[in-house]
């Protein structure tokens, strides 16, 4: 079975459209440090004012993109979580199994084999015998040529 292949994949989908958000996010917020500066700049008479404005847009997009690296970082970190606590199977794996103590007559090896080559038996006060009853299942027979009773066209 590969499902640690699988759920790798998935894992690191995962972890790309989470990554994909973060920056989207991201961009909107430097947009809107960008967009709120120039307003800033237009609102100021001296140059003060306009090189305090470029220097809190200077800011913001620091925080925005240290929030983003941060998110990216989680994301990477949620992944590999995610990836190390799925089954991943050893080649000795089947082996292990079939290793499993069990007391009682036909606890045995030889007869574990054997019980699993005979058939299950019905349940107590049932008529099963493996077969469908007459009727059960696909009603064969009532439909013939062009899907008609008796084949006839309508």
């Amino acid at each position: 079975m590969q499902g640690g292949k699988s759920s790798s994949a998935v894992g690191a989908a995962k972890e790309a459209v989470a990554n994909v958000g973060a920056s989207a996010w991201a961009g909107k917020e430097k947009t809107k440090a960008v967009v709120q500066e120039k307003v800033d700049k237009v609102k100021a008479h001296d140059p003060a004012a306009k090189a305090t404005a470029e220097a809190k847009k200077q800011e913001r997009i620091q925080e925005v993109e240290a929030v983003k690296q941060d998110a990216m970082r989680q994301n990477a970190a949620a992944k590999e979580h995610a990836t190390a606590a799925t089954y991943h199977p050893t080649p000795d794996s089947d082996r292990e199994a079939r290793a499993v103590e069990v007391e009682g007559p036909g606890a045995g090896p030889a007869d574990a084999a054997a019980a699993s080559r005979t058939p299950a038996a019905p349940r107590a006060g049932s008529s099963d015998d493996g077969r469908l009853p007459a009727g059960a299942g696909h009603a064969v027979g009532t439909l013939h040529a062009r899907g008609t009773a008796g084949g006839r066209s309508m």
